[in-house]
């Protein structure tokens, strides 16, 4: 019937037999992995819904239910919007417009994108460097006064840090609501 069936683990409708330990390390392994591609401005959120919602399919779904999902991908996307709104929240408590926060999102996407030539973490200082200069670029060409500008390049930086430790904090949570699943199974 099945090539290998566990005491411990229903068969999966596809795969068999499987036993708790394989999707519990993968679950483990894409929590870590996401919590580690976080600072680097890589979705690192993204990839542990996956690796939640992966568990869930190699498990039969029978601990990750459609609130748990439903609670992974609602966690990640508002890291995402959170992500947006700090860029722009703190290019404008720094003195810039709201032209200045579109700066330090297209600045940091393209600044991300671009990277530094420094290995494992030249995208991170690409973003960094892009946030401010998109920032302070954009702003500048509002209020042609260099000092507003450098100012709201500056809170852009902060915006990027403030966000980059909210997703972490999200994807802490993320991690703890995966493994809560996995030990309900």
């Amino acid at each position: 019937m099945y090539a290998w069936v566990s005491p411990h683990s229903d068969p999966h409708p596809i795969l068999g037999g499987m036993p708790h330990v394989l999707p519990t390390v993968l679950l483990l392994a894409c929590c870590v992995a996401g919590l580690l591609l976080i600072p680097l401005g890589l979705p690192g959120l993204w990839l542990m819904v996956l690796g939640v919602l992966g568990y869930g399919w190699l498990t039969a779904f029978r601990s990750v239910g459609i609130g748990v999902m439903a609670l992974v991908v609602g966690l990640a996307l508002l890291g995402e919007v959170i992500e947006w709104w700090l860029g722009f929240r703190f290019a404008e408590r720094y003195g810039g417009s709201r032209r200045a926060g579109w700066g330090a999102l297209v600045g940091g996407l393209v600044g991300a994108a671009i990277g530094v030539p420094v290995p494992i973490v030249g995208s991170v200082i690409g973003a960094f460097v892009g946030s401010f200069a998109g920032a302070a670029l954009f702003e500048y060409t509002r209020s042609a006064r260099a000092g507003v500008a450098v100012s709201a390049g500056w809170g852009a930086v902060l915006g990027r840090a403030a966000a980059a430790a909210v997703k972490i904090a999200l994807g802490l949570a993320i991690a703890v609501d995966g493994v809560v699943a996995a030990l309900r199974a």
